[in-house]
């Protein structure tokens, strides 16, 4: 690692210098958690977005499903494996938190709940170590209590499918990015509210999805959200539709 890359502000994810690939420095969703809260209110959106199974969209590009490789099945069964050996002391979230894992926009209610490293968040660029995930995810129940349920690993936008294969099989899994948003302007939340012809004008529910279409509206358009994210359900029990976010168990 070049000198200095480590006291790049924790709001941010490795900047292009740190890795020999150019990499895009959009902040990612740690870094939106104290943003600025129309930009907080995009990050919670695309939160929501990504609870359950998800499809690409005019928002959400998803990586191309890939024909089985030989080992890949065996590569994916070894990684929940992983997983569940080093990742279950986390399953409680006070340990988590005693371990540098905050917790994304509390008091907003989420389906699913992201506590985020942000120094794992920063080794994700260089390297992938199923034990120190990005973020943990978590499910509560009615009565406050978190229960882990995986976790979230990613990668810059522009990271070559080759290497999302190496670290997750495309064969099982598919990554996503949240492309082509538009935003309100920095320091207007309110105009979230908006809506035209029964549609929000904003966000993840959006029509617009280029950026004359969102400087017409007096918006700021966003290529990409974040990086390439995946999700792996490793403590949702053994069926690969929950496991691998997937409609039926096939990507």
């Amino acid at each position: 690692m070049k000198p200095g890359c480590l006291t790049v502000a924790l709001f941010v994810l490795i900047p292009p210098a740190c890795r020999a690939q150019s990499h895009d420095s959009m902040p990612g969703m740690a870094g939106m958690s104290g943003a600025d809260s129309t930009d907080r209110h995009a990050a919670v959106a695309a939160d929501q977005a990504m609870s359950g199974p998800m499809i690409a969209d005019l928002h959400m590009v998803m990586t191309p499903h890939r024909a089985p490789a030989a080992g890949d099945s065996a590569r994916a069964a070894a990684l929940v494996a992983e997983m569940r050996r080093d990742l279950t002391r986390y399953q409680n979230v006070d340990s988590a938190i005693a371990n540098g894992y905050r917790q994304l926009f509390p008091g907003v209610p989420q389906p699913v709940y992201h506590f985020t490293n942000l120094f794992n968040a920063l080794g994700e660029r260089l390297r992938f170590d199923p034990a120190r995930p990005t973020s943990l995810l978590y499910a509560r129940d009615p009565s406050g209590r978190y229960s882990l349920v995986g976790a979230m690993y990613d990668d810059a936008p522009d990271t070559p499918l080759d290497e999302l294969d190496r670290r997750v099989p495309l064969s099982i899994a598919h990554w996503h990015r949240h492309v082509n948003w538009c935003l309100p302007p920095r320091g207007a939340p309110e105009r979230w509210r908006e809506m035209k012809d029964g549609r929000p004008v904003f966000g993840p529910k959006s029509p617009i999805a280029t950026a004359d279409a969102c400087a017409a509206v007096g918006g700021r358009f966003v290529p990409h959200l974040f990086g390439w994210m995946v999700h792996v359900n490793a403590f949702a029990g053994d069926d690969p539709s929950a496991i691998w976010q997937t409609a039926d168990g096939h990507p």
